[in-house]
């Protein structure tokens, strides 16, 4: 199975578990000239950033260890530029949490890290 396929189902399963506790997805791999953004969801009045993170083993590092602060900065400046051309976000509160998958896909361990980094 090729990165990119094990990628997206990687993203399925991390978009259903948020589903089931409650957030709502309102977008998918949000692209913009700054960056991407695997998940934006809405949890009541917050907007939430999802940064999803894949790792097999741990053999060279944490699916939440990956996740560094040169790529936190990269998804602040992403999430700025979704804000700024949604009237709707504008107002709401936000935060930036990882999923943290490892395991296989059928059978994943999830570790939800709610508001991760701050911008």
């Amino acid at each position: 199975m090729s990165s990119v396929h094990v990628g997206t189902q990687i993203e399925e399963v991390a978009a259903h578990y948020l589903q089931q506790n409650n957030l709502i997805v309102l977008h998918k791999n949000f692209c913009c000239k700054l960056g991407e953004i695997d998940l934006i969801l809405r949890d009541q009045n917050c907007l939430v950033f999802a940064e999803v993170r894949y790792r097999a083993t741990d053999k060279f590092g944490s699916a939440a260890e990956s996740v560094t602060h040169a790529k936190q900065q990269k998804i602040i400046r992403t999430a700025q530029m979704f804000i700024q051309t949604r009237v709707w976000a504008q107002n709401l509160e936000c935060r930036f949490d990882v999923l943290a998958i490892s395991g296989t896909i059928c059978l994943p361990k999830i570790d939800w890290i709610k508001d991760a980094f701050d911008a």
